[in-house]
């Protein structure tokens, strides 16, 4: 392959598919609260994690859109458990994070949110059809068997109805022993959530929802590796999903190059999961640098042919 195109070449439209970015609204919206989650300054309190010091810059929307690529789609932090909460509590701010967040303007564009407790199908029909609105983020809390993908299928259906797509997120972590370290829940119960949510997924989405886009973060933490193992109990991969994406953030040449031996080069797709982590870092050829970062996350967002 020729040397990989740079960043910010005119002729490549270069994509994030995830990050996130409180806006102002929502930041004090969360200062307001007196449960999980809530801030108190710029320290978030989830019930699953230690505080947690954010940096404001980090959440600072001019400084961000100074630094970004091409086109960038903004998320609801779901390991805040948001979607978890229930009725007008959820409701409320979940509808903050609609208006506040399509007011950004450019470069961002916005995954919608919805309840998993007490969805509002209505509501999230009218916010899918919103332009700026790329698609649907669900947490992987909402999918980690079969009957979870079926009791999500209101929500699902309607992101397929309007041809967007969905991203799969890491969703709260439950309690665990205050004395573990900072990353724990994040290369824990985050990881296993999405290969439960991706295992689902194989089992009942496809057949459920057959033209629905999916992606899953972080590489669906590595679950497709696992393939040897799922044969060797009885299961199989099965052929190639085309409308199954990975998007790439927190891993590296090594967890890309691996993944890409399994299920390919086109379902990767580029995401940063910026503030909490960098962009993709591959020397891996211009080709490889096009697919991960233009024509692949067009498919996933717009359906664009690869």
């Amino acid at each position: 392959m020729s040397e990989a195109l740079p960043y910010g070449s005119e002729v490549e439209m270069l994509v994030d598919c995830h990050q996130h970015l409180w806006p102002p609204r929502l930041v004090e919206a969360l200062r307001r609260r007196s449960s999980f989650p809530y801030l108190r300054g710029w320290t978030l309190h989830l019930a699953g994690e230690p505080p947690y010091e954010v940096d404001p810059a980090a959440h600072d929307v001019d400084r961000r859109r100074r630094d970004e690529l091409d086109e960038v789609v903004v998320s609801l932090s779901s390991p805040l458990g948001i979607e978890h909460l229930p009725g007008d509590e959820g409701a409320e701010l979940i509808d903050i994070w609609h208006e506040s967040a399509l007011e950004l303007g450019d470069p961002f564009r916005v995954w919608a949110a919805a309840s998993v407790t007490e969805p509002d199908v209505d509501a999230l029909t009218k916010t899918l059809s919103e332009d700026r609105i790329a698609g649907l983020q669900l947490p992987a809390t909402a999918l980690t068997c079969p009957v979870d993908i079926e009791r999500s299928g209101p929500v699902l259906a309607a992101a397929e109805a309007a041809g967007k797509p969905v991203l799969i997120h890491p969703g709260p972590a439950p309690a665990c022993d205050p004395g573990l370290p900072g990353w724990w829940p994040a290369l824990v119960p985050y990881v296993s959530q999405l290969h439960q949510s991706w295992l689902a997924w194989h089992i009942a989405g496809r057949r459920q929802h057959p033209r629905l886009r999916i992606a899953f973060v972080a590489l669906a933490g590595l679950a497709p590796l696992h393939h040897e193992r799922l044969t060797a109990r009885g299961g199989a991969l099965g052929p190639l999903d085309p409308y199954v994406y990975y998007e790439t953030s927190s891993y590296g040449p090594r967890a890309v190059d691996a993944l890409v031996r399994v299920v390919g080069v086109d379902p990767i797709v580029h995401g940063s999961d910026k503030p909490y982590a960098s962009r993709l870092e591959c020397d891996f050829g211009a080709a490889f640098t096009h697919a991960v970062f233009t024509a692949n996350p067009r498919h996933l967002l717009y359906g664009d042919p690869r």
